[in-house]
């Protein structure tokens, strides 16, 4: 259950909350007590609940905070001394009521002859009942998400995760269609059909190929977070949000993964007798960068399509909105690494598609919550760039970018563009900043707008450099130098661009 945003709907007066006391038998979902969080007593929302080994166990969200802090609690942490909020009853649903109303009326003349405001209406009426969402097994929380059929061994096997974020944290909504004029309960009908399995696999790979964006199913939803801990390496790692992991591991206190392969276990003996067997020291793809302490890794979706899964699968417990989906082929995968005596330590990574009609850069970008405000972020950020530049492109990533995504890509901007300015690397105009920095147009306005830096004088749009903005990148300086910023050198970054074979009509990379 993703935070409640405003309405911008008028304001009214709310209904008034019932409240009382409760015990552990009339707890329910929607209702509102205090759970102890970090030695405090926060309101909490119950989103789910079940029984495990013989006792209750709660799954809330806490008001006011990220949905990435919702968890499992035990009934001890509920403190049911205090009044708790009751939820609301239901109102009935008069779309419902409104689609089961021609059921009485007398069967419909001859569309043919009814007047062109009655075809626009009986349309309207029909879009909204066919966008009408049903309670499927994609979109009830605790139901297991029943994949589209696809043919090959490794579509039966795995689940592949391809996506972008949502910023806002909402479902996207389905597009309105245009439909034929039909009849509502005919609608209705076809609005039952599960839309994951509209789309047939070879136009979901067509759109991945073709398409910026890579959320294909629109009803797929962030569902309740299945896992309680991994380890991965070293760390042991609390998850954020829901990852389609094998149903057996819910109930697994530990899902153990190797840092190197990317395999899981959810019994420690199997982990254990793994790591003892596997031979992988580094992600599987060509090392295209390597300075003294990082290394990137290209690795082609088509070629370990395995490994490349299971990556999806591990970011998708830390990324809210990604579309469960079998293939990752259109897609390449740069990996970044620290290196020691044991191997290559994966830190992050981001996708990026071979062939992006939008010209985006990245698909989808993470830094794994145990390296996370270390710098890694910004380090692959500028990686991406160096890419774009190298291929004479301007990259951009794919929008709307989730809410850390946001924050790390407006700092890289700001950073990059006032340094641009200060060094007079790149003259005062918006073109010449995008083409220095491989950045496009509108995420360079978007970049001096937010600073303030955009001006208009004597008819034409100036750019303004002003003190503020310049002190502010001193003080960054001072506690970058006090931390030891890393940057990306061009120099040591062993990679060209994809050549096109005219003959196979397909790209080398």
């Amino acid at each position: 259950m993703a935070p409640r945003e405003s309405s911008h709907e008028p304001t009214s007066t709310p209904d008034p909350v019932e409240k009382g006391f409760a015990t552990l038998a009339t707890l329910r979902i929607g209702v509102k007590a205090f759970v102890e969080k970090d030695g405090e007593k926060r309101k909490a929302e119950i989103l789910l609940l079940r029984t495990r080994r013989g006792k209750p166990t709660f799954y809330v969200h806490y008001e006011e905070f990220n949905k990435r802090l919702d968890e499992w609690v035990p009934a001890e942490r509920i403190d049911l001394t205090r009044e708790v909020e009751w939820p609301a009853p239901e109102k009935p649903d008069k779309k419902k009521a409104n689609s089961a109303a021609p059921k009485t009326q007398p069967p419909k003349a001859d569309n043919s002859k009814a007047p062109k405001n009655l075809k626009r209406a009986r349309s309207k009426l029909d879009r909204e009942v066919s966008s009408t969402p049903e309670a499927t097994s994609v979109n009830l929380p605790g139901k297991a998400h029943r994949p589209t059929k696809a043919s090959g061994k490794e579509n039966r096997d795995h689940i592949a995760i391809i996506s972008t974020e949502v910023a806002d944290g909402s479902t996207p909504k389905p597009e309105d269609e245009e439909m034929d004029l039909v009849d509502v309960a005919d609608a209705a009908a076809a609005a039952k059909a599960v839309p994951s399995e509209i789309y047939s696999r070879e136009d979901e790979i067509e759109k991945l190929r073709t398409g910026g964006s890579m959320t294909q199913n629109q009803t797929e939803i962030s569902r309740v977070r299945n896992l309680d801990k991994i380890q991965m390496g070293k760390f042991e790692v609390e998850p954020w949000y829901f990852s389609p992991y094998p149903v057996d591991f819910t109930d697994a206190d530990m899902v153990y993964i190797c840092e190197f392969c990317l395999c899981y276990f959810g019994d420690e003996v199997q982990f254990v007798r793994h790591r003892s067997k596997c031979t992988l020291l580094h992600p599987p793809g060509n090392e295209i960068y390597r300075d003294d302490y990082v290394s990137c890794f290209e690795i082609d979706g088509r070629r370990q399509r395995t490994w490349c899964r299971n990556l999806c699968l591990l970011s998708k417990l830390f990324l809210d909105h990604k579309t469960l989906y079998y293939d990752v082929d259109p897609f390449l995968f740069y990996c970044m690494c620290t290196r020691d005596e044991h191997g290559c330590h994966l830190v992050g990574y981001f996708s990026k598609e071979k062939e992006s009609a939008e010209g985006y850069n990245v698909a989808c970008i993470l830094t794994l919550p145990q390296y996370q405000r270390k710098g890694f972020g910004k380090l692959l950020i500028a990686f991406s760039y160096e890419l774009s530049k190298r291929e004479g492109k301007l990259g951009s990533p794919e929008k709307p970018l989730s809410d850390l995504g946001l924050l790390g890509y407006r700092a890289y901007w700001q950073e990059t563009i006032v340094d641009l300015l200060i060094d007079g690397r790149a003259e005062a105009n918006v073109e010449d900043l995008g083409a220095t920095a491989a950045m496009t147009t509108n995420d360079v306005l978007h970049t001096l707008q937010n600073l303030n830096m955009l001006r208009y004088h004597k008819n034409q749009h100036v750019i303004v450099l002003t003190d503020a903005v310049i002190e502010q990148r001193d003080r960054q300086k001072a506690k970058e130098k006090l931390k030891g910023k890393r940057s990306i050198d061009p120099e040591k970054l062993q990679w060209k661009p994809p050549v096109f074979s005219a003959a196979s009509r397909t790209w080398n990379w």
